[in-house]
């Protein structure tokens, strides 16, 4: 799935591309629409597990014509490839670990948080069970990391 915010005053702003990688339709959904009508000129695309990350990512596959993401979005828990192991190879890998990946998961345990971090995520985020709640944070999210965040660019 892919995703653009065609808003006319985002159109000479440079296109984010944000690569969430979550298999719940629910929450696609959501974080899309709070992301398109809060975040500054982006693209979505959308994996659905560990294994369209990774090929989403390398380019091969379905996705052999795929662009490297600004940011990655990433749950945790998925099936096939959990969002662990992404972010373990996303970051041990010179060409990729310098994406933002930022952990948006429902997971509160705090060892998932303490090895996110030692795995080098560059944010944890909870979703929250309450929609508003989820959709104040998702706006928190937007605006540190899409407008506030000198994000790096690949030379």
């Amino acid at each position: 799935m892919n995703l653009t915010n065609s808003i006319a005053s985002h159109e000479t702003l440079p296109l984010l591309k944000v690569l969430l990688v979550e298999d719940d339709d629910d929450d696609v959904l959501l974080t899309s629409k709070v992301l398109l009508d809060h975040a500054c000129a982006c693209s979505i695309s959308r994996v659905e597990d560990g294994v369209q990350a990774l090929e989403y990512l390398y380019g091969t596959g379905q996705y052999e014509n795929s662009s490297r993401p600004d940011v990655i979005l990433l749950d945790l828990n998925m099936p096939r490839m959990d969002g662990r192991q992404v972010l373990q190879r996303v970051k041990t890998d010179p060409n990729l670990q310098l994406i933002p990946v930022i952990v948006l998961t429902t997971s509160e345990d705090s060892r998932d948080i303490h090895r996110s971090y030692e795995d080098r995520a560059n944010g944890y985020v909870t979703k929250p069970v309450n929609l508003s709640d989820y959709r104040r944070v998702l706006k928190a999210l937007s605006a540190h990391w899409f407008q506030g965040v000198k994000l790096p660019t690949q030379v």
